[in-house]
Protein backbone atom coordinates (compact mmCIF):
# COMPACT_ATOMS: atom_id res chain seq x y z
CA UNK A 1 0.00 0.00 0.00
CA UNK A 2 3.20 2.27 0.98
CA UNK A 3 4.58 1.85 -2.39
CA UNK A 4 2.05 2.64 -4.37
CA UNK A 5 0.46 5.64 -2.61
CA UNK A 6 4.57 6.50 -3.55
CA UNK A 7 4.04 6.08 -7.17
CA UNK A 8 1.22 8.21 -6.99
CA UNK A 9 2.77 10.77 -5.68
CA UNK A 10 5.51 10.03 -8.22
CA UNK A 11 3.20 10.54 -10.85
CA UNK A 12 1.90 13.40 -9.75
CA UNK A 13 4.94 15.05 -9.50
CA UNK A 14 6.11 14.20 -13.03
CA UNK A 15 2.59 15.40 -14.06
CA UNK A 16 3.12 18.55 -12.55
CA UNK A 17 6.45 19.55 -13.83
CA UNK A 18 5.07 18.36 -17.23
CA UNK A 19 1.88 21.06 -17.12
CA UNK A 20 4.66 23.48 -15.79
CA UNK A 21 6.60 22.96 -18.56
CA UNK A 22 4.04 23.30 -21.08
CA UNK A 23 2.53 26.29 -19.14
CA UNK A 24 4.96 28.68 -18.94
CA UNK A 25 5.26 31.66 -21.74
CA UNK A 26 8.35 33.38 -22.09
CA UNK A 27 8.17 36.96 -21.82
CA UNK A 28 10.89 38.75 -24.39
CA UNK A 29 12.57 39.93 -21.02
CA UNK A 30 13.15 36.79 -19.67
CA UNK A 31 14.41 35.20 -23.41
CA UNK A 32 16.93 38.36 -23.44
CA UNK A 33 17.72 37.55 -19.96
CA UNK A 34 18.31 33.75 -20.09
CA UNK A 35 20.10 34.31 -23.56
CA UNK A 36 22.27 36.93 -22.35
CA UNK A 37 23.33 33.86 -19.29
CA UNK A 38 23.54 31.15 -21.25
CA UNK A 39 23.99 31.65 -24.81
CA UNK A 40 27.27 29.74 -26.30
CA UNK A 41 29.38 32.66 -27.76
CA UNK A 42 28.38 35.05 -24.97
CA UNK A 43 30.52 32.15 -22.89
CA UNK A 44 33.28 31.98 -25.15
CA UNK A 45 33.59 35.50 -25.20
CA UNK A 46 33.40 35.71 -21.20
CA UNK A 47 36.37 33.05 -21.34
CA UNK A 48 38.28 35.03 -23.50
CA UNK A 49 37.61 37.96 -21.11
CA UNK A 50 39.37 35.60 -18.08
CA UNK A 51 42.18 34.88 -20.29
CA UNK A 52 43.10 38.72 -20.63
CA UNK A 53 42.74 38.83 -17.09
CA UNK A 54 45.38 35.85 -16.51
CA UNK A 55 47.73 37.29 -19.33
CA UNK A 56 47.23 41.08 -17.73
CA UNK A 57 48.64 39.20 -13.86
CA UNK A 58 51.07 37.49 -15.65
CA UNK A 59 52.72 40.79 -17.23
CA UNK A 60 52.48 42.38 -13.64
CA UNK A 61 54.29 39.04 -12.27
CA UNK A 62 57.02 39.83 -15.17
CA UNK A 63 58.14 42.90 -13.11
CA UNK A 64 59.10 40.92 -9.96
CA UNK A 65 62.21 38.97 -9.45
CA UNK A 66 62.00 34.77 -9.83
CA UNK A 67 63.13 32.90 -6.49
CA UNK A 68 63.82 29.03 -7.21
CA UNK A 69 65.13 26.32 -4.93
CA UNK A 70 67.07 23.39 -5.42
CA UNK A 71 68.22 20.11 -3.55
CA UNK A 72 69.84 17.01 -4.98
CA UNK A 73 71.25 13.62 -3.45
CA UNK A 74 73.16 11.45 -5.48
CA UNK A 75 75.38 8.70 -4.61
CA UNK A 76 78.90 7.79 -6.39
CA UNK A 77 80.67 5.06 -6.44
CA UNK A 78 84.27 4.56 -7.94
CA UNK A 79 87.05 6.71 -8.61
CA UNK A 80 85.13 10.74 -8.25
CA UNK A 81 86.01 14.12 -7.15
CA UNK A 82 84.81 15.11 -3.62
CA UNK A 83 82.91 18.04 -4.08
CA UNK A 84 83.27 18.80 -0.80
CA UNK A 85 86.76 17.96 0.11
CA UNK A 86 87.85 18.34 -4.00
CA UNK A 87 90.20 15.52 -3.42
CA UNK A 88 90.07 12.60 -5.90
CA UNK A 89 89.05 9.44 -3.96
CA UNK A 90 87.80 5.89 -5.02
CA UNK A 91 85.44 5.03 -2.38
CA UNK A 92 81.15 4.66 -2.50
CA UNK A 93 79.89 7.55 -0.93
CA UNK A 94 77.34 10.56 -0.99
CA UNK A 95 76.66 13.88 -1.24
CA UNK A 96 73.95 16.24 -1.02
CA UNK A 97 73.60 19.83 -2.60
CA UNK A 98 71.29 23.20 -1.48
CA UNK A 99 70.58 25.86 -3.69
CA UNK A 100 68.60 29.15 -3.86
CA UNK A 101 68.70 31.42 -6.88
CA UNK A 102 67.24 34.65 -8.11
CA UNK A 103 67.05 36.63 -11.22
CA UNK A 104 65.17 40.06 -12.14
CA UNK A 105 65.56 41.96 -15.58
CA UNK A 106 66.00 45.69 -14.95
CA UNK A 107 66.17 47.11 -18.15
CA UNK A 108 64.66 45.81 -21.51
CA UNK A 109 63.55 48.94 -23.44
CA UNK A 110 60.60 49.43 -21.61
CA UNK A 111 59.31 46.39 -22.79
CA UNK A 112 57.81 44.64 -19.72
CA UNK A 113 56.00 48.30 -19.07
CA UNK A 114 54.50 48.56 -22.32
CA UNK A 115 53.48 44.96 -22.44
CA UNK A 116 51.73 45.01 -19.22
CA UNK A 117 50.36 48.22 -20.94
CA UNK A 118 49.36 46.52 -23.88
CA UNK A 119 47.10 43.49 -21.35
CA UNK A 120 45.20 46.29 -19.61
CA UNK A 121 44.10 47.05 -22.77
CA UNK A 122 43.48 44.15 -24.01
CA UNK A 123 40.96 43.27 -21.20
CA UNK A 124 38.98 46.43 -22.16
CA UNK A 125 38.63 44.79 -25.67
CA UNK A 126 38.00 41.68 -24.83
CA UNK A 127 35.09 43.51 -22.28
CA UNK A 128 33.92 45.23 -25.67
CA UNK A 129 33.84 42.24 -27.66
CA UNK A 130 31.45 40.65 -24.98
CA UNK A 131 29.20 43.38 -24.60
CA UNK A 132 29.25 43.66 -28.65
CA UNK A 133 28.04 40.01 -28.40
CA UNK A 134 25.49 40.82 -25.82
CA UNK A 135 23.99 43.58 -27.97
CA UNK A 136 23.90 41.32 -30.97
CA UNK A 137 22.04 38.66 -29.58
CA UNK A 138 19.74 41.00 -28.03
CA UNK A 139 18.85 41.78 -30.57
CA UNK A 140 18.75 38.54 -32.82
CA UNK A 141 15.93 37.35 -29.32
CA UNK A 142 13.76 40.37 -29.98
CA UNK A 143 13.82 39.90 -33.64
CA UNK A 144 13.13 35.93 -33.32
CA UNK A 145 10.49 36.99 -30.72
CA UNK A 146 8.59 39.32 -32.90
CA UNK A 147 8.54 36.61 -35.33
CA UNK A 148 6.77 34.53 -33.16
CA UNK A 149 4.27 36.99 -32.27
CA UNK A 150 3.47 37.83 -36.16
CA UNK A 151 3.00 33.73 -37.42
CA UNK A 152 0.64 33.55 -34.27
CA UNK A 153 -1.50 36.45 -35.24
CA UNK A 154 -1.07 35.34 -38.67
CA UNK A 155 -2.14 31.66 -37.87
CA UNK A 156 -5.69 33.27 -35.53
CA UNK A 157 -5.98 35.08 -39.15
CA UNK A 158 -6.27 31.59 -41.34
CA UNK A 159 -8.42 30.07 -38.21
CA UNK A 160 -11.08 32.52 -38.35
CA UNK A 161 -10.93 32.64 -41.67
CA UNK A 162 -11.05 28.63 -42.01
CA UNK A 163 -14.14 28.81 -39.52
CA UNK A 164 -16.08 31.50 -41.90
CA UNK A 165 -15.34 30.01 -44.84
CA UNK A 166 -16.73 26.24 -43.41
CA UNK A 167 -19.37 28.14 -42.49
CA UNK A 168 -20.13 29.50 -45.51
CA UNK A 169 -19.72 25.83 -47.27
CA UNK A 170 -22.43 25.02 -44.64
CA UNK A 171 -24.95 27.32 -45.94
CA UNK A 172 -23.97 26.94 -49.56
CA UNK A 173 -24.87 23.17 -49.25
CA UNK A 174 -28.69 24.12 -47.83
CA UNK A 175 -28.62 26.51 -51.11
CA UNK A 176 -27.70 23.92 -53.21
CA UNK A 177 -30.15 21.36 -51.15
CA UNK A 178 -33.06 23.49 -52.69
CA UNK A 179 -31.76 24.74 -55.95
CA UNK A 180 -31.42 28.19 -55.19
CA UNK A 181 -27.86 27.89 -56.49
CA UNK A 182 -25.62 25.78 -58.81
CA UNK A 183 -23.68 22.86 -57.89
CA UNK A 184 -20.38 24.52 -59.04
CA UNK A 185 -20.81 26.72 -56.12
CA UNK A 186 -20.51 23.72 -53.96
CA UNK A 187 -18.06 22.63 -55.56
CA UNK A 188 -15.93 26.32 -55.42
CA UNK A 189 -16.66 26.76 -51.23
CA UNK A 190 -14.97 23.08 -50.92
CA UNK A 191 -12.29 24.14 -52.74
CA UNK A 192 -12.24 27.26 -50.39
CA UNK A 193 -11.95 25.46 -47.35
CA UNK A 194 -9.58 22.87 -48.85
CA UNK A 195 -7.08 25.84 -49.26
CA UNK A 196 -7.95 27.40 -45.99
CA UNK A 197 -7.07 24.47 -44.03
CA UNK A 198 -3.47 24.12 -46.51
CA UNK A 199 -3.03 27.63 -45.35
CA UNK A 200 -3.52 26.85 -41.43
CA UNK A 201 -1.90 23.87 -41.46
CA UNK A 202 0.97 25.99 -43.55
CA UNK A 203 1.11 28.77 -40.68
CA UNK A 204 1.17 26.52 -37.87
CA UNK A 205 4.55 25.05 -39.50
CA UNK A 206 6.07 28.57 -39.72
CA UNK A 207 5.09 29.11 -36.27
CA UNK A 208 6.45 26.04 -34.65
CA UNK A 209 9.89 27.14 -36.60
CA UNK A 210 9.55 30.75 -35.25
CA UNK A 211 9.59 28.91 -32.11
CA UNK A 212 12.35 26.50 -32.95
CA UNK A 213 14.44 28.99 -34.00
CA UNK A 214 14.06 31.06 -30.76
CA UNK A 215 14.67 28.05 -28.42
CA UNK A 216 17.73 27.25 -30.25
CA UNK A 217 19.01 30.41 -29.88
CA UNK A 218 18.44 30.50 -26.33
CA UNK A 219 20.15 26.79 -26.38
CA UNK A 220 16.86 25.31 -24.81
CA UNK A 221 16.24 22.01 -24.92
CA UNK A 222 12.12 21.24 -24.57
CA UNK A 223 12.07 22.67 -27.52
CA UNK A 224 8.50 21.33 -28.32
CA UNK A 225 7.17 22.68 -25.15
CA UNK A 226 8.37 26.36 -25.86
CA UNK A 227 6.36 29.05 -26.05
CA UNK A 228 6.02 32.88 -25.54
CA UNK A 229 3.78 34.94 -23.64
CA UNK A 230 0.78 36.54 -25.63
CA UNK A 231 2.05 40.40 -25.97
CA UNK A 232 0.29 43.44 -27.87
CA UNK A 233 2.99 45.53 -29.62
CA UNK A 234 1.51 47.86 -31.75
CA UNK A 235 3.50 50.72 -33.67
CA UNK A 236 4.14 53.83 -31.59
CA UNK A 237 5.73 57.01 -32.35
CA UNK A 238 9.08 56.95 -31.50
CA UNK A 239 11.40 59.77 -30.28
CA UNK A 240 14.10 58.57 -31.96
CA UNK A 241 12.95 58.59 -35.28
CA UNK A 242 12.25 62.47 -35.22
CA UNK A 243 15.96 63.26 -34.68
CA UNK A 244 17.95 64.20 -37.45
CA UNK A 245 20.04 61.81 -38.64
CA UNK A 246 23.05 63.09 -38.68
CA UNK A 247 22.04 63.51 -34.70
CA UNK A 248 21.85 59.43 -34.72
CA UNK A 249 24.93 59.11 -36.37
CA UNK A 250 26.59 61.51 -33.77
CA UNK A 251 25.24 59.75 -30.80
CA UNK A 252 25.98 56.69 -32.62
CA UNK A 253 29.81 57.31 -32.92
CA UNK A 254 29.93 58.30 -29.53
CA UNK A 255 28.04 54.81 -27.69
CA UNK A 256 28.48 52.08 -29.66
CA UNK A 257 30.59 49.78 -28.68
CA UNK A 258 32.25 48.38 -32.39
CA UNK A 259 34.01 52.23 -32.52
CA UNK A 260 35.10 51.76 -28.97
CA UNK A 261 37.01 47.95 -30.20
CA UNK A 262 38.39 49.69 -33.23
CA UNK A 263 39.80 52.45 -31.02
CA UNK A 264 41.38 49.88 -28.64
CA UNK A 265 42.76 47.29 -31.42
CA UNK A 266 44.78 50.52 -32.89
CA UNK A 267 45.66 51.26 -29.40
CA UNK A 268 46.95 48.01 -28.73
CA UNK A 269 48.79 47.96 -32.13
CA UNK A 270 50.79 50.79 -31.37
CA UNK A 271 52.09 49.50 -27.95
CA UNK A 272 53.19 46.20 -29.81
CA UNK A 273 55.68 48.61 -31.77
CA UNK A 274 57.12 50.41 -28.86
CA UNK A 275 57.49 46.51 -27.92
CA UNK A 276 59.24 45.50 -30.79
CA UNK A 277 61.21 48.80 -31.02
CA UNK A 278 62.40 47.87 -27.23
CA UNK A 279 64.52 45.22 -28.59
CA UNK A 280 66.92 47.72 -29.99
CA UNK A 281 68.25 48.89 -26.42
CA UNK A 282 70.26 46.86 -24.03
CA UNK A 283 68.84 44.80 -21.72
CA UNK A 284 70.31 44.61 -17.76
CA UNK A 285 69.71 42.05 -15.25
CA UNK A 286 70.78 41.05 -11.70
CA UNK A 287 71.13 37.64 -10.59
CA UNK A 288 72.31 35.99 -7.11
CA UNK A 289 72.75 32.53 -6.10
CA UNK A 290 73.36 30.71 -2.95
CA UNK A 291 74.31 27.05 -2.56
CA UNK A 292 75.61 24.66 0.01
CA UNK A 293 76.58 20.97 -0.10
CA UNK A 294 77.80 17.86 2.43
CA UNK A 295 79.52 14.36 1.87
CA UNK A 296 78.86 11.36 3.80
CA UNK A 297 82.15 9.48 2.79
CA UNK A 298 84.96 9.28 5.42
CA UNK A 299 87.32 12.51 5.09
CA UNK A 300 90.93 11.76 4.85
CA UNK A 301 92.78 13.90 7.59
CA UNK A 302 96.62 12.96 6.98
CA UNK A 303 98.88 10.12 6.70
CA UNK A 304 100.59 7.68 9.51
CA UNK A 305 104.46 7.24 9.62
CA UNK A 306 104.20 4.51 6.88
CA UNK A 307 102.45 6.51 4.73
CA UNK A 308 99.46 5.40 4.96
CA UNK A 309 96.47 7.32 4.73
CA UNK A 310 94.11 7.95 7.99
CA UNK A 311 90.61 8.95 7.69
CA UNK A 312 87.67 9.82 10.00
CA UNK A 313 84.15 9.62 9.93
CA UNK A 314 82.34 12.77 7.93
CA UNK A 315 81.42 16.31 9.83
CA UNK A 316 77.83 16.38 10.92
CA UNK A 317 75.64 17.52 7.79
CA UNK A 318 74.35 20.54 9.19
CA UNK A 319 77.81 21.71 9.75
CA UNK A 320 79.06 20.50 6.89
CA UNK A 321 76.23 22.88 5.49
CA UNK A 322 77.49 25.42 7.28
CA UNK A 323 81.39 25.36 6.80
CA UNK A 324 80.04 25.20 2.39
CA UNK A 325 77.73 27.76 1.86
CA UNK A 326 78.47 30.34 -0.66
CA UNK A 327 77.09 33.20 -2.41
CA UNK A 328 77.32 33.93 -5.91
CA UNK A 329 76.00 37.73 -7.46
CA UNK A 330 76.03 39.84 -10.21
CA UNK A 331 74.82 42.23 -13.27
CA UNK A 332 74.50 40.84 -16.34
CA UNK A 333 74.39 43.21 -19.37
CA UNK A 334 73.41 42.40 -23.06
CA UNK A 335 74.07 44.86 -25.99
CA UNK A 336 72.09 43.39 -29.42
CA UNK A 337 74.84 43.94 -32.16
CA UNK A 338 72.94 41.38 -34.86
CA UNK A 339 70.09 39.12 -34.13
CA UNK A 340 69.31 38.08 -38.52
CA UNK A 341 67.18 41.20 -38.57
CA UNK A 342 64.68 39.07 -36.24
CA UNK A 343 64.24 42.54 -34.08
CA UNK A 344 63.57 45.36 -37.46
CA UNK A 345 61.19 42.40 -39.11
CA UNK A 346 59.19 42.59 -35.96
CA UNK A 347 59.23 46.53 -35.77
CA UNK A 348 58.25 46.20 -39.22
CA UNK A 349 55.34 43.91 -38.74
CA UNK A 350 54.49 45.81 -35.87
CA UNK A 351 53.83 49.09 -38.06
CA UNK A 352 52.12 46.92 -40.77
CA UNK A 353 49.56 45.70 -38.03
CA UNK A 354 49.56 49.31 -36.90
CA UNK A 355 48.81 50.65 -40.24
CA UNK A 356 45.62 47.13 -40.29
CA UNK A 357 44.07 48.97 -37.21
CA UNK A 358 44.40 52.37 -38.36
CA UNK A 359 42.30 51.05 -41.95
CA UNK A 360 39.87 48.89 -39.51
CA UNK A 361 39.13 52.11 -37.77
CA UNK A 362 38.23 53.89 -41.01
CA UNK A 363 36.60 51.16 -41.66
CA UNK A 364 34.40 50.77 -38.57
CA UNK A 365 33.19 54.28 -38.58
CA UNK A 366 32.16 54.08 -42.20
CA UNK A 367 29.91 50.78 -41.57
CA UNK A 368 28.72 52.67 -38.70
CA UNK A 369 27.84 55.83 -40.39
CA UNK A 370 26.01 53.47 -43.45
CA UNK A 371 24.01 51.17 -40.69
CA UNK A 372 22.88 53.77 -39.21
CA UNK A 373 21.78 55.36 -42.64
CA UNK A 374 20.51 52.20 -43.64
CA UNK A 375 18.63 51.02 -40.11
CA UNK A 376 17.11 54.69 -40.90
CA UNK A 377 15.70 54.46 -44.41
CA UNK A 378 14.49 50.34 -43.38
CA UNK A 379 12.39 52.18 -40.52
CA UNK A 380 10.88 54.81 -42.63
CA UNK A 381 10.10 52.35 -45.59
CA UNK A 382 8.51 49.81 -42.76
CA UNK A 383 6.54 52.78 -41.95
CA UNK A 384 5.31 53.80 -45.50
CA UNK A 385 4.69 50.05 -45.92
CA UNK A 386 2.53 49.60 -42.50
CA UNK A 387 0.40 52.61 -43.62
CA UNK A 388 0.00 51.43 -46.77
CA UNK A 389 -1.17 48.03 -45.85
CA UNK A 390 -3.22 49.74 -43.51
CA UNK A 391 -5.18 51.28 -45.87
CA UNK A 392 -5.57 48.68 -47.88
CA UNK A 393 -6.72 46.77 -45.37
CA UNK A 394 -9.81 49.31 -45.19
CA UNK A 395 -10.07 49.18 -49.31
CA UNK A 396 -9.86 44.95 -48.94
CA UNK A 397 -12.81 45.01 -45.89
CA UNK A 398 -15.02 47.15 -47.58
CA UNK A 399 -14.69 45.19 -50.89
CA UNK A 400 -15.32 42.32 -48.64
CA UNK A 401 -18.01 43.63 -46.96
CA UNK A 402 -19.59 44.19 -50.20
CA UNK A 403 -18.93 40.96 -51.87
CA UNK A 404 -21.21 39.26 -48.70
CA UNK A 405 -23.81 41.25 -49.80
CA UNK A 406 -23.81 40.51 -53.18
CA UNK A 407 -23.33 37.22 -52.77
CA UNK A 408 -26.05 36.65 -49.96
CA UNK A 409 -28.51 37.86 -53.16
CA UNK A 410 -27.11 35.62 -55.76
CA UNK A 411 -25.52 38.15 -57.72
CA UNK A 412 -21.98 37.06 -57.19
CA UNK A 413 -20.83 32.68 -57.47
CA UNK A 414 -18.91 31.50 -55.10
CA UNK A 415 -15.77 31.69 -56.89
CA UNK A 416 -15.73 35.84 -56.89
CA UNK A 417 -16.64 35.51 -53.45
CA UNK A 418 -13.88 33.09 -52.52
CA UNK A 419 -11.36 36.08 -54.73
CA UNK A 420 -12.54 38.96 -52.87
CA UNK A 421 -12.08 37.02 -49.50
CA UNK A 422 -8.73 35.56 -50.41
CA UNK A 423 -7.66 39.21 -51.14
CA UNK A 424 -8.95 40.34 -47.75
CA UNK A 425 -7.11 37.59 -45.67
CA UNK A 426 -3.64 38.54 -47.67
CA UNK A 427 -4.70 42.48 -47.11
CA UNK A 428 -4.82 41.38 -43.26
CA UNK A 429 -1.73 39.42 -43.51
CA UNK A 430 0.31 42.17 -45.07
CA UNK A 431 -0.77 44.43 -42.40
CA UNK A 432 0.79 41.95 -39.71
CA UNK A 433 3.86 41.28 -41.70
CA UNK A 434 4.38 45.29 -41.74
CA UNK A 435 3.25 45.77 -38.71
CA UNK A 436 6.22 43.72 -36.81
CA UNK A 437 8.51 44.60 -39.48
CA UNK A 438 8.25 48.39 -38.50
CA UNK A 439 8.51 47.81 -34.64
CA UNK A 440 11.70 45.79 -35.70
CA UNK A 441 12.96 48.36 -37.34
CA UNK A 442 12.38 50.85 -35.18
CA UNK A 443 14.21 48.79 -32.30
CA UNK A 444 17.38 48.59 -34.39
CA UNK A 445 16.92 52.70 -35.13
CA UNK A 446 16.90 53.03 -31.25
CA UNK A 447 19.38 50.61 -30.70
CA UNK A 448 22.17 52.51 -32.53
CA UNK A 449 20.46 55.56 -30.24
CA UNK A 450 22.07 53.83 -27.13
CA UNK A 451 18.27 52.73 -26.33
CA UNK A 452 18.81 49.09 -24.64
CA UNK A 453 16.72 46.45 -26.55
CA UNK A 454 14.88 45.86 -23.02
CA UNK A 455 14.29 49.07 -20.83
CA UNK A 456 14.44 48.28 -17.59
Amino acid sequence: MKNTSLLVLMFALMLGNSVFSQSKKWTLEECVDYALKNNISIKQNELNLKSSEIDKKSAFGDFFPNLNSSASHSWSIGANTNPVTNVRENVTTQYSQLGLSSNVLIYSGLQKLNTYRREKLAIIASQYQLDKMKDDIALNVANAYLQILFSKEALKVQIEQLAFDEKQLGRTQELVNVGTIPKGDLLDSRATVAADKQRVASSENDLFLSKLSLAQLLQLDDLQNFDVAEANYEPEQSETMLQKPEDIISKAKSDRIELKIAKTNLEIAEKNIKIAKGGYQPSLSAGYSFGTNASYSDRLIGVDGSGNPIYAGPLPVLDQFSNNKGHNFGLNLQIPIFNGFATKNNVERSKIALERAKIAETQANQDLERNVYTAITNAKGALNSYESAVSALEARKEAFNYAKEKFAVGMMNAFEFSQAQTLYVNAQSEVLRTKYDYIFKVKVVEFYFGIPIIKK
